[in-house]
């Protein structure tokens, strides 16, 4: 990776750029920058993007805070997408957000629909953390069992971390396709390049997320793409369903056989589908 460390908002932020200075800008919007494969970033280089991604504040080696007390609020996470944009000299991006990456992206064209040319939402929802609304469905049972009755690792113990990681990973996938050996080389990357891992799953949990947004979804004006996997257990496809449904003229791609992720089997698919929704 060509990795390199700014000062975003006072928060240190590391952020990897590549391709060509004249290509149409994609910002990329997760946790980690390792929320996107490889692959994708590559494929979005190959396909004339000049592509920006970064890690969000407690993820990978950017700014982090102690367990349960996040010095930031969702808010203060949208001020630092816009400021990932300025930093890299970007008017105007094409943004693209994964999870829980997509509230910072769907408050961004909200609140600044001058930076967003267009807008990809992958595995995201109209809600924060919480109970979800009548209308939408909520997170698995199953992966709900696991979640809650998994004992936490022992924090301090890399080997006890990587596999609690694979777990996840493997319940996130539910029905859909998971590859462990992918899974657990990832989950070693992550550990490696992350300044606290227990921060970085669950600080985003305790920040103030501010007011309600969904029924905002009609203001936004930049064209939308929706991208989710069928067999999603921690933000079903009704989410995004009904993100597709609400923000005006949005199109919902569907992936079969996948759950919460990006396996490599849908990775070409969703660079395609970027690749068309950016070349707008």
């Amino acid at each position: 990776m060509d990795e390199s460390m700014y000062t975003i908002n006072g928060a240190s932020c590391c952020v990897e750029v590549r391709g060509g200075a004249d290509d149409p800008t994609v910002l990329l919007v997760g946790s980690s920058m390792l929320s996107w494969p490889d692959e994708l970033f590559d494929r979005l280089v190959a396909g004339g993007r000049r592509v920006v991604r970064y890690d969000v504040r407690d993820t990978g080696r950017s700014e982090s805070y102690p367990p349960g007390e996040p010095g930031y609020s969702l808010a203060d996470l949208v001020d630092d997408a816009a400021a990932v944009l300025d930093a890299t000299s970007t008017a105007r991006a094409h943004v693209v957000g994964f999870s829980t990456g997509g509230w910072i992206a769907q408050l961004l064209a909200l609140r600044r629909p001058e930076r967003v040319a267009t807008l990809t939402l992958v595995a995201s929802r109209p809600n924060t953390p919480g109970p979800v609304d009548d209308d939408l469905p909520e997170h698995d049972p199953a992966l709900m069992r696991v979640v809650t009755t998994t004992p936490p690792p022992d924090w301090s113990d890399h080997q006890a971390v990587v596999d609690h990681l694979v777990l996840m990973a493997r319940t996130m996938a539910g029905a859909g396709t998971f590859d462990e050996a992918a899974a657990r080389a990832h989950a070693e990357a992550e550990v490696a390049r992350t300044t606290d891992v227990r921060c970085a799953t669950t600080n985003i949990a305790f920040a103030d997320h501010g007011p309600r947004w969904r029924e905002r979804l009609g203001a936004i004006t930049a064209p939308t793409l929706v991208v989710h996997g069928e067999d999603d257990p921690f933000f079903p496809i009704g989410n995004g369903a009904a993100l597709a449904a609400e923000i005006p003229d949005a199109r919902l791609v569907r992936l079969a056989r996948v759950g919460h992720g990006l396996p490599a089997p849908a990775v070409p698919v969703v660079a395609d589908a970027i690749l068309a929704h950016t070349a707008r």
